[in-house]
């Protein structure tokens, strides 16, 4: 599918808007942990958008979530800066690939593995003074849970996520009001 630069910028409100829906999905309570939207949005914006939107899309969703919920703390730079560099990464891997859910499965299952080795494998001994072997025991379920959600939210969100991106105001059928108080009474033929 081609992707034109010009349907891109006219797009950036979709873009500020998936990055307000992720980080409201994100402040659901009681979620479970790593059960989150990011990469699964990140990969398709980043190959419409390209490698720096990408990489802010990633590094904003983490520093604003630390910043609403007060956590903000040294691991917040290298959460964001992992999550910022999954959308350098989403950015080149897609130029060549197709956007579709076999290759946004594929990059979830590598993506997610290299963000929980360096978040999980690195805040716990640098900040907490955790040994490495605990912190690589404690992160095998944890990082079995965000697999999980991010492969599911892969095969499902990745594409409806690139098409609503891609989609422009003319193809988008406007519907009035009479129209959807009309869906209350239909025609009966």
């Amino acid at each position: 599918m081609d992707i034109s630069r010009q349907n891109c910028e006219k797009n950036y409100w979709k873009f500020v808007l998936i990055l307000v829906v992720c980080l409201f999905v994100r402040l659901i309570p009681f979620r479970p942990p790593n059960i989150e939207p990011i990469l699964a949005v990140q990969m398709p914006l980043a190959k419409i958008y390209g490698a720096f939107p990408g990489f802010f899309l990633g590094f904003l969703s983490i520093i604003f979530y630390d910043i609403i919920t007060h956590t903000i703390g040294a691991w917040t730079i290298i959460t964001a800066f992992s999550y910022g560099v999954l959308g350098l990464w989403a950015a080149y891997f897609f130029q060549k690939r197709q956007a579709s859910s076999f290759n946004f499965v594929i990059f979830a299952i590598v993506g997610t593995l290299f963000f929980d080795a360096a978040t999980g494998l690195s805040v716990g001994p640098l900040f907490f003074h955790q040994s490495f072997y605990s912190a690589l025991v404690g992160q095998i379920p944890f990082t079995l849970l965000h697999l999980l959600g991010d492969i599911i939210f892969a095969a499902v969100l990745s594409p409806v996520v690139y098409r609503f991106a891609l989609s422009s105001k003319k193809k988008l059928k406007q519907v009035s009001v009479v129209d959807a108080l009309n869906m209350f009474h239909p025609k009966i033929i």
